[in-house]
């Protein structure tokens, strides 16, 4: 609570001084003034964030039963009590979280890359730091890991907030009706593409820990080292975005075409790289997650799965990012809602019948549709993808 605190408190000193400085006519404001971009939206953006993650904290915090039991987590499960005060302290962190991604956003905006590296390698060098001391020097667990990485999250929250009000003049956000609107309808087709995808992440955890707390520790090391190796991936897909946003929105569609191609081979050639990777070294790797060979035996029986999946992942997270680079929102939501659809009957059929082995392969299985959709959507011509190709070319 004190870190919530803390964090509105620093929103508000960066409010009031930024009325100050565009009310204050001294020269030495006039010239800060000049150095700065007004740009309201920023302003708005990052209050809607941190609206959206006290309404999160709320949700999880008072929520946090439900929805364990409705991922299928009994309360005489030994996972259930660790479970439950992980999530209920990591709900905290929301706030962080979402004002982040709003502040990250608008320097890649700018293409500053730099400064989202700098905030979020300095957080988890911290997270790095105060996990081994509050798991266990203060012997706290669960709960000690869960508030190391709040007080990461916040770190960067208030890194990203200083550096964007050097860049931007943060001002009283408009809270208008129709700029509310305007914002939530921007934002309505992403949030249910990522909903899309939550839940047909969800619906695998949920299966996986149905299997008991062996398997769903093995499912962990497995899940996680896909997704954080996948996410690799993400950085190339946003500078695909900038780059491909920046040379279709100024017409240039021979380059932006151009860049679509180089982006997804370099993709394609990253995310085979990592399943080479993967393949020799996974059972090395996971010894480091678990000493319990029950738990790595489970683990290292996903070798398959985390490694031969990584170039659909990869293509896949480059085809997020020329989505977005083109404005192609409907799709890409439309498409995610499908696909994950798809996905989640899959894993509830074999799930039951093979285990982890259904899970993971629900999982490659929602991988893969993304990849399909993708290419059927470049190679269809419609939308914002018309004008990339010769025939429609402007010269």
């Amino acid at each position: 609570m004190l870190a919530i605190w803390g964090l509105l408190n620093l929103q508000q000193l960066v409010y009031q001084a930024s009325v100050k400085m565009a009310a204050d006519d001294s020269p030495q404001t006039d010239q800060e003034q000049q150095n700065k971009m007004l740009l309201p939206s920023v302003s708005t953006s990052i209050m809607l964030a941190a609206a959206l993650g006290v309404i999160e904290t709320v949700a999880l915090f008072t929520g946090s039963s439900f929805l364990l039991n409705s991922i299928g987590i009994p309360v005489d499960s030994p996972m259930r009590m660790p479970a439950e005060q992980f999530l209920t302290l990591r709900a905290f962190g929301a706030p962080p979280i979402v004002v982040a991604l709003a502040a990250q956003g608008t320097f890649r905006g700018f293409k500053d890359t730099k400064t989202p590296l700098f905030a979020v390698g300095v957080g988890n060098l911290l997270n790095a730091i105060l996990d081994p001391i509050l798991i266990f020097l203060c012997g706290l667990g669960v709960g000690g890991a869960a508030m190391s990485t709040v007080i990461s999250e916040y770190l960067i929250a208030v890194i990203l907030l200083c550096k964007l009000n050097d860049e931007v003049l943060l001002i009283a956000p408009s809270i208008s009706g129709q700029r509310i609107f305007q914002y939530l309808k921007s934002g309505a087709l992403l949030t249910g593409r990522t909903i899309a995808v939550l839940m047909t992440t969800t619906l695998a955890t949920s299966m996986a820990a149905r299997e008991g707390p062996i398997e769903m520790a093995g499912h962990q090391i497995c899940f996680q080292v896909w997704l954080a190796l996948s996410l690799l991936n993400d950085g190339l897909a946003l500078a695909g975005q900038a780059l491909l946003a920046s040379d279709y929105s100024q017409g240039n569609y021979g380059l932006a075409r151009q860049l679509v191609y180089k982006v997804l081979q370099v993709g394609l050639i990253m995310g085979l790289a990592l399943a080479v990777i993967l393949f020799i070294g996974f059972g090395s790797l996971s010894s480091l997650f678990s000493p319990d060979s029950e738990v790595l035996g489970i683990a290292r029986s996903g070798t398959l799965f985390v490694a031969g999946s990584q170039p659909m992942n990869a293509v896949a997270f480059v085809l997020d990012g020329l989505y977005y680079g083109v404005s192609d929102f409907g799709f890409a939501a439309y498409s995610m809602a499908l696909v994950g659809l798809i996905s989640s009957v899959f894993i509830l059929m074999t799930a039951p019948l093979f285990g982890l082995a259904g899970v993971w392969s629900g999982l490659f299985l929602f991988m893969t549709l993304r990849v399909l959709a993708g290419v059927l959507r470049l190679n269809s011509r419609s939308g914002p993808w018309r004008l990339l190709w010769p025939d429609n070319e402007k010269e």
